[in-house]
Order: C-alpha cells, then structure tokens, then sequence
C-alpha cells in the first residue's frame, strides 16, 4: 500500500530512442550540430566527434558503465521504458555488456541492435545469437529491435533478418543524409510496415508519409535535439495531420537532456508556437495540442510504438505496474488547479517522487534504491577519462 496523497500518479514514461553509451559524454557537444558545414562554430559537429573519434574506442566496460549510470538517471526522472539505440556494436562483448547493464538497471527496456565497428564487428549477423540467448521469449523485462539503418551499404540483409527473427525494425531518418530516394523505393515497393519504427522522420517525401501511415509505421520524435542539432524541423504537425501519435525520445545526451519534461514541453511549444503563428498571420492554424496530448505521446504513443501498449503505456488492470508518483506539494507546483498541465508545464525531475518499474520499487520518496551512486559515478568518471585520452582531446570545462 502506497499513500499517494498530494501526488500525481501515472504511468511512466517511455523514451522511445536514447543513445545510452553516451552518458560518459554528457553535454560535451551541447554547441555542435549534426555535421560540419564548414563553418568554424560547426567543427566539433556530432558526426565525427562522437561516431568516428570516441564511438570507435569504446570497451565493453565503457558501454556497460554508460548505460547502466544513464538508465538509473532516467529511472530518477520517471522514465521506466527506454527503447536504446546504442551504436556500439564492435564486438559480441560490447553487445552483452550492453544488455547486462539494461537489465541491471532494473527497468523496462528495448535492446536496439545497431551497427559498430571495427574487425570484430558482427552487425547484423549477430543478431542471430543475441536473439537466442537473451531474448529468446518477448515477456521479459527486455526485448529487442533489429537496428535497419537504410543508408548503410547492404541494409537490406538487415531488414530481411529482422523480419526472420520477428523484429521490429529501427532506423534514423534524416533529411541531411539524403535518404529520401531510398526511402521513396522501400515506400513504393511496399516495404513499410507496423514493424517500422521511424526516427526523427525529416526530409521524407509525401509520399513515403502516407505509405507510412497507411501501414502503421511510427515515427520517434526527438524535439529538442532536432531543433538544437539541424536534424530539420521536427515533424510534429505532419504526424497529426495524418492521424499518428508519435512517441517523443530523448536521443543523445551529449547535446541535451534526457528527461521526459524537456521532451514534452519542447514538443508542446513548437508545434503552438507553429499554429499561433499562421493565427496572427491570418492564415487558416491546426488545433492547438493541449497538454493531455503530449503526455499520450510520452506515454502510451512510445508503448504502441514499441509494441509494448499490451503490457504498459496506461494505468489500465492487467497490465505491469510501470508508475510513477509526481509530487504536486511541491513549491513549484502547488496549489494543484490543472493535472495535464502542472506535469507538463511546471514539474521537473525534482517532482518524480516515487517509480516503479513492472511492480518493484525503483525509486522511493526522491531516493534511488539498490546502486551505490557515488561508486557508479566514480566508475563512469574513469570511462570518460580513458576516452577522453584515448581521443587525445584535452579535458575543457568551458569548451565551446
């Protein structure tokens, strides 16, 4: 029995795409974008930094501590599902490594098997043997995604596998990449699907939208970072118009935080701030979301996306006690006048008092319980100074 009394309670929220082994990284790259463009505040973009200097140099070691540390900082935050897009893959040990930290972190989780690199590399292959030995039955705490990048030489093999193992299959899309052409052919060719999990979905064709919709496919929003980053503009608006709840994703702390609230009150701003604006235009505007709306996508919409919507996602009987108790007592929230609106508007990582994660208690009146916190982030401490050495590049506090 809880006394929930003052507090809010609901299901837990679900990141539908985190980049976990980042966390050693936190904020390195919170000035950089996506990829160089030749100018000189651009030269530490994403791209290069963090997938070709430090991705490459990762140990198993590294991967587990990263994952482990930044998935018990979400269960802080209240989120209980993560769908993590890690890729880290450089060997069968880092593909391990990252699974025994998921599932030591005590939550819901996605495990996306995404490409690595280097000669011990065995993407996508290895899915065969990961699928075997840890997730052999899809009822556990854990399950799998077969990473299906489409501008990697090859992909093909990556979907048909997929599909053969009875996947979900997971992919960036990404106007800047140009993806479109080979977006438009699988689209036209029929190759979409329920089992499609679009993320960041910029730059795509209309017509690859409807193919979308028409089949199911869902689509991953990343807010934020694709505003801060020059993903292109986040494409919430076009979801909406075609009658698809996206899920609202954190992506990758190296540029900005991965807690729910930045997710749903980035999402909930841009897209009225888009409607208000054509409204003092004039122009004819798109309903205004409200924030009962936002808090679907960050809920139920990440649960249907991820195929979990059977077993989380909403406080219905039956399903597992993936919950968690927002403090509305607290000073910036109280007096309580509107539910949607005081989580979405006004709360913070600081209100999520207490978490369940499928029934057990991970975090219990504002304290995680079960991991030596300080030890951890001593231990995450040594991972960042071995990449960062391992990358030459000097520790700088106030790098730019």
């Amino acid at each position: 029995m809880i006394d929930a009394t003052g507090h809010v309670v609901m299901p837990g929220f679900i990141d539908t795409h985190h980049h976990q082994f980042e966390t050693a990284l936190r904020s390195l790259l919170a000035d950089a974008i996506l990829v160089n463009d030749g100018r000189p505040e651009s030269a530490a973009n994403y791209y290069e930094w963090m997938l070709q200097k430090f991705s490459v140099l990762y140990r198993p070691q590294d991967v587990y501590i990263s994952e482990l540390f930044g998935g018990l900082s979400q269960i802080d935050a209240g989120v209980t599902t993560v769908m993590d897009v890690s890729q880290i893959h450089h060997s069968p040990e880092h593909s391990d490594a990252a699974i025994q930290a998921l599932r030591d972190t005590g939550r819901r989780a996605v495990f996306g098997y995404f490409e690595g690199w280097g000669e011990r590399a065995q993407y996508p292959a290895d899915a065969r043997r990961i699928r075997a030995q840890h997730f052999a039955g899809d009822d556990g705490l854990l399950t799998m995604v077969m990473g299906a990048e489409i501008d990697l030489p090859g992909f093909e093999a990556a979907w048909a596998l997929g599909r053969e193992l009875g996947l979900p299959l997971a992919m960036h899309i990404v106007g800047t990449f140009g993806m479109a052409p080979t977006l438009d052919k699988l689209a036209a060719d029929g190759q979409f699907g329920p089992d499609c999990i679009f993320i960041h979905t910029t730059g795509m064709s209309g017509m690859a939208w409807q193919k979308a919709a028409d089949a199911g496919a869902h689509v991953s929003l990343s807010v934020p970072i694709e505003m801060q980053m020059r993903h292109g503009t986040p494409p919430i608006q076009k979801c909406l118009d075609l009658g698809m709840l996206p899920s609202l994703s954190s992506d990758v702390e190296c540029t900005m935080t991965a807690d729910p609230f930045t997710q749903m009150r980035s999402t909930i701003t841009l897209q009225r701030m888009h409607a208000n604006d054509l409204a003092l235009r004039g122009e004819a505007y798109p309903k205004l979301m409200s924030a009962a709306e936002v808090i679907e996508m960050a809920t139920i919409g990440g649960a249907r996306g991820l195929g979990l919507d059977h077993r989380t996602g909403s406080l219905t009987p039956g399903k597992e006690a993936d919950i968690v108790l927002l403090d509305a007592t607290a000073l910036n929230v109280a007096p309580l006048n509107h539910l949607p609106g005081a989580v979405v508007t006004l709360m913070e990582r600081s209100n999520v008092a207490t978490v369940l994660c499928a029934g057990q208690v991970g975090k219990w009146q504002g304290a995680l319980l079960g991991h030596d916190i300080a030890r951890l982030r001593a231990e995450l401490e040594v991972s960042r100074d071995h990449l960062m050495a391992a990358a030459g590049v000097e520790q700088d506090l106030f790098r730019a």
